[in-house]
């Protein structure tokens, strides 16, 4: 598995993370990444962002990592080339001026055909991670999550007779499994989720969460602000194809 470049200057790079490729190491396994790619790619990048110290409390490079996608989740993803480029790129994921799309396909036919989730999420669970969204008055430390939704188009997976929607989600904050988590809340999981979709079947041939990173809007270090879009792949072209006026 290995990114595809869909964009590159002095400062950046922009590439479609495939489904499968984590995006650095978790500390439990040895397997490839986003991280060592680049690194292999860009040597010059070792030292740019921020380590991260594991669980079992070993030191993790993660050069030029400015944000990460689920292991399962495919999509656009930007990388850093330089400390400056980094410090500028993330602060921009802080202050929450980048504008994210994902495409999803979720159990079921939503009542509404868009909405907002507002929901805190909370870790629930250490091994392996899992969060779910905060009730009053837990004593953990709550996370302010933010989510958009709209359907674009609804239907059934032929083969178990299930219903299913693709929807557009837009993240306003950048929780761990933010998306996974609030579609739960809302009474329609990722379609192939195993953390928060656990027992259900996989419709449409899904062998991973039905989850793509669709866009990504963001200013530059040269001051461009750009949007930059990962068409979605082969699993997900051939669910739609299932559903009606999918776009």
């Amino acid at each position: 598995m290995t990114p595809e470049i869909i964009y590159e200057d002095a400062d950046a790079v922009v590439i479609i993370k495939p489904a499968g490729l984590i995006t650095h190491s978790d500390g439990r396994t040895e397997e490839p990444s986003v991280a060592d790619w680049a690194l292999e790619r860009y040597p010059n990048i070792r030292d740019v962002g921020e380590p991260w110290t594991s669980p079992q409390g070993e030191v993790i490079l993660r050069p030029g990592i400015v944000h990460r996608l689920d292991r399962g989740t495919s999509g656009v993803m930007i990388l850093a080339k330089t400390n400056e480029a980094y410090a500028f790129l993330k602060q921009q994921f802080g202050d929450r001026s980048t504008e994210k799309h994902y495409r999803a396909l979720v159990y079921g036919h939503p009542a509404q055909d868009s909405g907002t989730i507002e929901a805190e999420i909370v870790r629930i669970r250490s091994v392996p991670p899992r969060w779910g969204v905060a009730h009053e008055g837990e004593s953990r430390t709550h996370r302010a999550a933010v989510t958009e939704w709209q359907v674009l188009s609804r239907g059934t997976d032929p083969a178990t007779g299930e219903k299913a929607a693709y929807l557009d989600a837009q993240p306003k904050t950048g929780r761990t499994h933010q998306i996974r988590v609030h579609l739960k809340h809302l009474g329609h999981p990722v379609v192939c989720d195993p953390l928060y979709a656990k027992g259900r079947p996989c419709l449409f041939g899904f062998d991973r969460p039905a989850l793509h990173a669709f866009s990504l809007s963001i200013t530059l270090p040269s001051g461009e602000r750009r949007t930059f879009e990962a068409p979605v792949p082969a699993d997900f072209k051939n669910a739609l194809a299932a559903l009606p006026e999918a776009a």
